[in-house]
């Protein structure tokens, strides 16, 4: 079964977006499944990471928020 990641994000987010490439980029190298789930439509989502987006979750656990990078993203993925 292919890993799922969790990748919490909204729309005009230019962080999101760059965490996006991130992903985009880390998936070339290891093989997960993101799903993407923009926090605008849940007010509880949206309440918990309206000042955290973008927000990138591994089996519960976030694994980064904020500014996102190649590094960080490929250590907790490729594990």
């Amino acid at each position: 079964m292919k890993m799922q990641i969790q990748f919490y994000t909204r729309t005009n987010c230019p962080l999101c977006d760059e965490a996006k490439l991130m992903l985009q980029l880390v998936a070339e190298d290891v093989d997960f499944e993101i799903e993407e789930i923009n926090i605008e439509q849940n007010d509880q989502i949206h309440e918990k990471y309206l000042i955290r987006i973008p927000v990138i979750e591994k089996d519960g656990q976030v694994i980064q928020e904020g500014r996102i990078d190649y590094p960080t993203l490929f250590e907790a993925l490729s594990n």
